[in-house]
């Protein structure tokens, strides 16, 4: 599923195409892709005709297109194979299209008069999907008021962190992973922040130091920073930019999916182990497991 820096990308392509621009029309060619709109398909199309888009935003791991003239916003949940594509209209229909938006001005000049791009949502999966929301008063869709900020916000409290993982007694991957506590984070960039700070998944909160604490949110800044600069991870064609274009960060990973193969630092074989249905890898001499863990 994608993570911050994925959704981070595809949030800065989108605000190069569709801010500012008007939903002339909307279609929905596959009615679970708007699943989480309870009013339904049709109820969704018309409401987002006419309305001017504005700015993309970002939370975590959570886009939305807030709606410049209403206090709702779209919300996008990309899912596991969910992709925001910009395409010429003239161009083939996806196997996997879902929804259609279309605008009523151009988003340069040379386009023609009505603008020769629209936005798809395709989804292979349909595990994704498009939804309208009432906005909170900071502006954010009211179904994720509940999330904390994500590492990169400039107010995101380090601090109020450090003192939430010594109160919440958990595992530090887990901790890393709650986005009640830290959005943004998933399993691939936790992986490679604790390879970097040399901290065993497993090792329990409420022994960090603050110095550790503030050192690991580095490494999970740099990595994160790092992934957006290289577009993002993609292990399959399922990640794509709004361009349709992969990103390459898989080949700068430290950890994750480097079973077997030698630690960077070190050359100790990196480890997998089954972990919350999903994987952990890590390296046993520089991230060494605590006396409690079995």
């Amino acid at each position: 599923m994608p993570e911050l820096p994925e959704v981070e990308v595809v949030r800065r392509g989108l605000e190069r195409w569709v801010a500012h621009r008007t939903v002339a029309d909307a279609e929905v060619l596959h009615p679970r892709a708007v699943r989480r709109h309870v009013a339904g398909a049709d109820d969704f199309a018309h409401r987002l005709k006419g309305h001017r888009i504005g700015v993309p935003h970002r939370r975590g791991k959570y886009l939305w297109l807030p709606l410049e003239d209403t206090d709702q916003s779209v919300l996008a949940h990309l899912g596991m194979s969910g992709q925001l594509l910009m395409q010429p209209h003239a161009a083939p229909d996806e196997k996997h299209l879902r929804i259609r938006i279309r605008f009523t001005e151009p988003q340069s000049p040379d386009e023609g008069p009505a603008g020769d791009t629209e936005l798809r949502f395709v989804d292979q999966r349909t595990f994704g999907g498009l939804s309208l929301h009432d906005n909170t008063p900071e502006g954010l869709p009211d179904v994720i008021a509940h999330i904390a900020r994500d590492p990169l916000d400039p107010l995101f409290d380090d601090e109020a962190f450090h003192q939430a993982l010594r109160r919440k007694r958990t595992t530090i991957k887990r901790a890393l992973l709650d986005q009640s506590l830290i959005s943004g984070v998933g399993n691939i960039y936790a992986d490679e922040a604790l390879w970097r700070a040399r901290i065993h998944y497993e090792r329990p909160t409420a022994g960090l130091t603050r110095p550790r604490t503030l050192q690991l949110l580095g490494h999970v800044r740099d990595v994160m920073n790092a992934a957006l600069v290289a577009g993002g991870t993609s292990f399959d064609s399922l990640y794509v930019n709004v361009n349709g274009e992969s990103g390459y960060f898989d080949r700068s990973l430290d950890a994750y999916g480097r079973e077997g193969l030698p630690c960077r630092r070190c050359g100790t074989p990196i480890r997998r182990r089954a972990w919350m249905n999903r994987s952990s890898y890590f390296c046993p001499r520089c991230q060494r497991a605590p006396r409690a863990a079995s």
